[in-house]
């Protein structure tokens, strides 16, 4: 019994797996299940050591698949290392955390070696905001997001990502090497049973790439949407992810305590990343992502 129950768990792992985009919406299960990918694979030693209890070769055969399946899915981001070298621009992106009274502190430590940082869950006029408008000279926030730059930043403007309300924004960077368009998101929730609106700005996110013919992009922020979300296809391509690139690891963001998944991302176009990692950030339940670029 034990050796049966090993081998269809085993095949259905592989199956899930290798073939998790295919799986049914199932009233939300399946974005919470894609966002926890990488974690499936703890499954792995219990169903070996089910085998072994079993005493079945058949069984650690079984076994062997969905083993295999996560080497190849997941191997390459615990084996990477980071390209390096010289390089231009260093941003971050970090959410504050909107009930976080040491954001102050939060965006100090991440934002002290950047050239940009993105956050999202602002007060306006709060402790994050105050803080970074003593570290940069340059800034641009609207409603709850911003940018600040230690490079001039012009033809600014407010966007609204189908939510109906702004909680995003475009912006030019004048570095020296260069122009950068730079977009700042903080996309809508995604809870099991409700992604529609998650889903509807993710697709307006890609609208606004695919109209701006920008020969460099920037696209930071929380978008609501882990790295193995099949919700992040509508982004990658036509951007490429800084982390899964130029960082080691998987790059878990949230939550702060103990990060599962990566809802914070650091998107790009027409540069090349030369590392990306995650930095504490004081009070907020989530992490900091950042990373820097040859332009």
């Amino acid at each position: 019994m034990l050796k049966r129950v090993v081998v269809v768990v085993s095949a259905v792992l592989a199956v899930v797996l290798a073939g998790h985009r295919y799986v049914p919406a199932l009233g939300g299960f399946t974005t919470v299940m894609e966002s926890l990918l990488p974690w499936l694979g703890l499954a792995v030693p219990v169903l070996l050591l089910g085998a072994a209890l079993a005493r079945s070769t058949a069984a650690v055969g079984a076994v062997l698949a969905p083993a295999a399946v996560w080497g190849v899915m997941f191997g390459p981001a615990l084996l990477r290392t980071p390209p390096g070298g010289p390089s231009d621009l260093a941003v971050g992106t970090v959410n504050v955390g909107v009930r976080n009274d040491a954001s102050g502190e939060a965006v100090r430590a991440v934002a002290e070696d950047l050239d940009l940082l993105a956050a999202q869950e602002l007060t306006p006029g709060g402790p994050a905001a105050k803080q970074l408008n003593r570290m940069f000279e340059h800034r641009y926030a609207v409603s709850t997001v911003g940018l600040w730059s230690r490079y001039p930043i012009s033809r600014e403007r407010p966007l609204d990502v189908g939510m109906g309300w702004v909680r995003a924004l475009r912006a030019t960077v004048r570095t020296p090497k260069g122009d950068v368009t730079v977009y700042v998101m903080h996309l809508a929730s995604a809870r099991p049973g409700e992604t529609t609106s998650r889903d509807a700005s993710l697709a307006q996110a890609r609208k606004l790439i695919d109209r701006d013919g920008s020969k460099r992009i920037l696209l930071l922020g929380d978008l609501n949407t882990a790295t193995t979300d099949r919700g992040m296809r509508g982004l990658t391509p036509p951007l490429t992810d800084a982390q899964e690139v130029a960082g080691d690891g998987f790059g878990f963001t949230w939550p702060a305590g103990f990060p599962v998944t990566r809802p914070d991302h650091i998107l790009f176009r027409g540069m090349t990343a030369t590392r990306a990692e995650v930095a504490p950030a004081t009070g907020s339940d989530h992490r900091a992502a950042v990373a820097s670029f040859r332009l």
